[in-house]
């Protein structure tokens, strides 16, 4: 309860941050051209809101909805979510929206996308100016990388550290980020770099990948290779009743040579389809592994017989390789911070853009998600950096995904903004008022779907 207490919090402080600035941007640039803003509303807030006041000389109500899916500001003269037919029945008054020249309609509609992108932008340069950008450069990873059989079926070899590939170069795997953009320039490489033993070997990659296949496939299709080494073991387990000690290193597991833990879980992914078949007798012999170990400081090994706990566990934890691996930390001032932030966030919006291709894919439209999805992101316990990175990284979706042409969208009322601009024809009322519901429909099935999609998915 308390980590969904913690990931809620955070989902609903980043939105009413993203959703205020948002809804601000239009607000800004209304009040700028002289457009009456009748109500500003952070969340929706059909049949009542929570809270509202109406400042002295105002023309605006402020309020705040009970309904997190998003906010508004109702603008004077405009068809928009409230579907006021009956004032765009009046006649156009000087201070309405229609009023106003189609340029500044333009500037108020791009308005909150603006912000959007801005505010991203900011918010990562803040974030290497206060934190730096610490990482482990990739060439560090001295033990290199596993890979699955589809890797290996290209030319990659266990232990090959990836340098480059002809769409870019590699410098790091150790946040999601990274990793998304290592699957994805392979996924689209002709060929890659590696280094193997030592060496640079190139070979040929096909090129056109899917990602999403990549992604999912278990074993992965390369994850970081850790020694087989014992950091510690649980006090009365089986492995520290079969003598097993810290600092000791396995060398076979159930009779298969083994160098390195990731074998060791492979060989245990294996178990857990035998025990998936659910055959009692199967289930009982594999709780009886025999294991070969080098202990600290010998050069012999022993040939250990555990019985496994009824969870199927040994009880040690292996060595973490990360602690080997030198760090490098690159420090901002705070001029600095504002194109490095830029630069970083337009790379994370283009690999973001890219992946988008695959929605179009069965595998693609079943990953879409709502609230659940999101709210999984952010780390269950409250990270001031991990927030703002997620909150950049948000505001940089909500801001793409407003901007596309769709009807009820800030990107809809821009492409009929475009179009009376070129063709210098004003849609008509009765023309936009369906296009407004058409949108708003599509936009509440997708949101249906996406929510449909969060409860398959942390239900069953």
């Amino acid at each position: 309860m308390e980590v969904f207490l913690i990931r809620a919090l955070q989902l609903i402080l980043c939105f009413s941050i993203l959703i205020l600035l948002h809804e601000g941007g239009h607000f800004l640039f209304a009040k700028l051209f002289k457009v009456r803003v009748e109500k500003f509303c952070l969340f929706f807030d059909p049949w009542f809101t929570l809270a509202k006041f109406k400042p002295r000389r105002s023309d605006t109500t402020y309020a705040l909805g009970w309904l997190p899916l998003g906010g508004y500001v109702k603008i004077a003269g405009m068809i928009d979510e409230s579907m006021d037919r009956e004032q765009m029945k009046q006649p156009v008054k000087p201070w309405e929206f229609r009023a106003k020249p189609a340029w500044q309609r333009l500037l108020i509609m791009v308005g909150g996308v603006l912000v959007n992108f801005l505010l991203a932008f900011f918010i990562y340069a803040m974030i290497l100016f206060t934190w730096g950008d610490t990482y482990t450069p990739i060439e560090n990873m001295k033990y290199g990388f596993k890979f699955n059989e589809t890797a290996q079926q290209l030319g990659f070899r266990d232990g090959d550290i990836p340098l480059r590939t002809d769409v870019g170069a590699f410098d790091r795997f150790d946040s999601s980020q990274s990793i998304g953009d290592v699957y994805r320039d392979i996924s689209n490489a002709r060929s890659v770099t590696v280094l193997r033993d030592g060496k640079e070997v190139t070979f040929a990659l096909p090129g056109g990948l899917n990602l999403l296949d990549m992604m999912k496939e278990q074993p992965p299709f390369l994850y970081p290779l850790a020694p087989a080494l014992v950091d510690s073991v649980v006090p009365g387990s089986p492995a520290d009743k079969a003598g097993i000690r810290p600092g000791d290193r396995m060398t076979a597991y159930a009779g298969t040579p083994v160098a390195t833990s990731n074998e060791v879980s492979d060989l245990r992914g294996r178990m857990n389809d035998v025990l998936a078949a659910g055959k009692p007798a199967d289930s009982l012999a594999l709780r009886n592994v025999t294991v070969a170990v080098q202990h600290a400081g010998s050069n012999s090994v022993d040939s250990l017989r555990l019985q496994l706990d009824e969870n199927y566990m040994m009880g040690l934890v292996w060595y973490n390789p990360w602690a080997d691996y030198e760090q490098r930390t690159v420090s901002y001032s705070f001029f600095e911070s504002f194109p490095a932030g830029a630069v970083h966030g337009w790379d994370v919006l283009s690999g973001y853009v890219d992946d988008l291709k695959y929605l179009a894919t069965k595998e693609g439209a079943q990953s879409v998600g709502s609230f659940g999805a999101i709210g999984s992101l952010f780390p269950t316990a409250w990270n001031w950096e991990r927030f703002w990175e997620l909150t950049a990284f948000i505001s940089l979706i909500l801001a793409f995904m407003n901007i596309l042409p769709i009807p009820a969208l800030d990107g809809g009322h821009v492409f009929f903004l475009l179009y009376e601009v070129v063709t210098r024809r004003k849609p008509s009322d009765r023309f936009m008022e369906i296009a407004q519901m058409v949108g708003m429909s599509l936009l509440l099935l997708l949101m249906a779907y996406a929510i449909f999609n969060d409860f398959v998915h942390f239900v069953f």
